[in-house]
């Protein structure tokens, strides 16, 4: 390797990193317009036209303002941390192509390699939570361990089904595989299963637990202000951003075109044009979640993701393995996949409610309580 080889390398780096950044900036400008849509409400309208440039205000807030280190924190633990959740949030980056030409680096294992550095990212959250030695920070720390390993295993085991449906671990080849039919209508449970371990995985609503205002005051980051907050939430939304970007890759085609009338620069720029507005959508379908659904509790995430989530990725693997063994026409796994989703909501929607335990609270007017004493209504607690 030369030195003008390292030299590209590094200006490919700091361009891809001052890509994200901008990508950044806009993704929270998307983000608090279409929740406020969804809420009725204007969202930022006041720092430039509609409040377009709000996430340059809030950039510079966040620069400006005091780094503030507890007395009682393990200080290198602590301002460590969102490095290390930012190393992995932008080294994911590093075999992500937005074409077939325009790539840091291709990766014949970019599969393997994208799984093993999802790993890495509990690691941050487990210092982040340690580190700040509060009690809040490390009940968020514990949450996100338990979490992120439990969801790792459908995480994986979509990218695993993925990837012998083309038969290949780099991105670029899945991209290729799919330039007639997306995987998405291959494979619909297994795009859902990535979806819902995706969401898992950065945290965000229905899955948001181990950051949770409402319970553990925003979890592994209470302690964090300033800069050091802006590189947590920097990390956040890149890694949205790369889960986006995989789900468009591995599901939705990536920059393939059904057709395409041009060849050359046209080809390319309209591909990448293609590839954003594919990213963009499932960003916005993220977005959507976030506000739509509530936030689930903790021990119904944990439920989810071993009694649901880990069995249905596994049928998912003996559904691809015996299409491909059997060398079986592709409109079989679609059918099957659809039948495994209308079986597990039906599941799910049949599956009984807890009902009332007896020591439950009962409220009751002081109209019914004066026809009825509150002797007659046995063990239950009446309020």
């Amino acid at each position: 390797m030369t030195w003008t080889t390292v030299g590209w390398y590094i200006i490919g780096a700091l361009g891809l990193i001052i890509f994200l950044s901008l990508t950044v900036m806009v993704l929270t400008w998307i983000e608090r317009k279409f929740l406020a849509r969804i809420q009725q409400r204007m969202g930022p309208m006041r720092v430039g036209p509609h409040g377009i440039l709000q996430p340059i205000a809030d950039v510079i807030k966040l620069i400006s303002k005091e780094d503030i280190l507890p007395s009682w924190a393990d200080k290198p633990i602590y301002w460590m941390a969102p490095i290390a959740i930012f190393v992995p949030a932008i080294a994911i980056w590093v075999t992500i192509p937005f074409s077939e030409s325009l790539v840091l680096q291709n990766l014949d294992l970019g599969l393997f390699y994208v799984a093993a550095i999802s790993v890495l990212s509990v690691l941050g959250l487990v210092m982040a939570g340690w580190g700040s030695a509060n009690k809040y920070s490390m009940l968020g720390g514990l949450r996100a361990v338990g979490q992120l390993i439990s969801y790792e295993i459908p995480f994986i085991m979509a990218i695993l089904g993925v990837a012998m449906l083309s038969q290949s671990l780099s991105l670029i080849d899945v991209v290729n595989d799919q330039s007639n039919i997306a995987n998405i209508i291959v494979q619909p449970l297994g795009f859902l299963i990535f979806l819902a371990a995706g969401l898992a995985e950065l945290g965000r609503t229905p899955f948001d637990i181990h950051h949770a205002e409402s319970e553990v005051v925003g979890g592994p980051f209470v302690e964090y202000s300033g800069a050091h907050w802006a590189i947590i939430q920097l990390s956040e939304y890149v890694n949205t951003f790369a889960i986006a970007a995989l789900i468009t890759i591995m599901f939705l085609g990536g920059w393939s075109w059904p057709s395409m009338p041009f060849s050359g620069i046209a080809h390319n720029f309209l591909s990448l044009i293609w590839f954003l507005v594919k990213i963009y959508a499932v960003i916005l379908l993220i977005f959507w979640i976030r506000g739509t659904y509530p936030r689930l509790r903790i021990d119904q995430l944990m439920s989810f993701g071993w009694k649901v989530l880990v069995p249905v990725s596994f049928i998912n693997i003996v559904f691809t393995g015996l299409i491909r063994f059997y060398n079986l026409h592709w409109s079989i796994l679609t059918a099957l996949s659809l039948i495994s989703i209308g079986v597990i909501f039906y599941l799910i929607y049949k599956t009984p409610q807890h009902s009332l335990k007896k020591d439950s609270i009962r409220i009751i007017s002081a109209k019914d309580a004066a026809n009825n004493p509150p002797e007659n209504y046995g063990d239950i607690n009446v309020r």
